[in-house]
């Protein structure tokens, strides 16, 4: 049997969460023929035996190790029958019929590969949905002087919101975008697409697989779609630690640079990391937020 969409979810000790966006994709999912698996990375607070007694229809991969969030979505993909395939966050909830929306809406847009939606904080305020490609002056901007009034007009933003700052570019989100890659909280991919491109690159443990994937999706000539008018909510950084989250961000766009541009740029992206994570710690300290100030003092030893 094959599916308008596959809706895939990977897992890792999030029971809570995980049920509540299952509950909320089989209350507002209408309309649209459509599967939903669990991508389990051996999980120990029950969300397997949750997930058997409570949702029958979802189809249940478990892994016996933690196998990081691209190879697990891999997993999903390589299990489902859909014409667009819906990576999705286990710490997101649907408020409306939004696959049925972007489904109509892909298929209304034969040029789009990926697409995303708004995503959004449950008290409503816009969260980071994606960006432009990683470059040297992109990465140095986003370390270095990004808070600078007026910088994302002249050097277009790897990272455009900056929830901690002033000026946190929230307008980038408010209207549709032709965005470089997407977040891949909600991450939709055509079928042809994972023809043409393939599956998620394994290298990638958690974090950046997003961007490396929009860019091969680039390559080979598809868009990248962001659509604002439907919205998803995500309770974001639910599922994981702050430290592991910087961590696996520096090291994933180590990986990026090490597989996309040439050599010599990578000893120049460390150097603009080291002095990112650097003034991370003196403005941190300043503020008085000892905790990020020893997260970057970690990060730091491993760039």
């Amino acid at each position: 049997m094959t599916y308008d969409i596959s809706i895939i979810i990977v897992n890792y000790n999030t029971k809570k969460l995980l049920k509540n966006c299952l509950e909320s994709i089989f209350k507002y999912t209408k309309q649209v023929n459509h599967e939903v698996i669990v991508v389990d990375n051996a999980s120990s607070d029950d969300s397997i035996k949750m997930v058997n007694k409570d949702y029958p229809k979802v189809k249940l991969i478990k892994n016996k190790d933690n196998l990081g969030f691209a190879k697990a979505n891999n997993l999903g993909i390589r299990e489902s029958k859909g014409k667009y395939i819906v990576l999705l966050n286990s710490d997101t909830e649907l408020k409306s019929n939004i696959f049925k929306n972007m489904y109509e809406w892909m298929e209304n847009n034969k040029s789009i590969g990926v697409s995303t939606c708004k995503l959004i904080y449950p008290d409503g305020r816009v969260q980071s949905a994606g960006g432009y490609l990683p470059n040297l002056l992109r990465v140095a901007s986003w370390m270095l002087f990004q808070d600078i009034p007026f910088v994302d007009r002249l050097i277009k933003p790897f990272q455009p919101h900056k929830e901690l700052s002033p000026m946190k570019n929230d307008e980038i989100y408010k209207k549709s975008n032709n965005l470089e890659w997407l977040a891949g909280t909600c991450f939709i991919i055509r079928r042809k697409v994972i023809d043409d491109v393939g599956y998620l690159d394994e290298d990638y443990f958690m974090y950046t697989e997003d961007v490396d994937y929009c860019y091969r999706v680039n390559e080979f000539g598809w868009d990248i779609g962001y659509n604002p008018k439907y919205e998803l909510i995500h309770h974001k950084g639910a599922s994981g630690s702050s430290e592991f989250s910087v961590r696996q961000e520096f090291k994933g766009i180590k990986i990026f640079f090490k597989k996309h541009y040439p050599a010599w740029q990578y000893p120049i992206l460390r150097l603009i990391l080291k002095a990112g994570a650097l003034e991370r710690m003196i403005l941190f300290r300043l503020i008085g937020s000892t905790d990020r100030v020893k997260i970057y003092e970690k990060t730091l030893k491993t760039i």
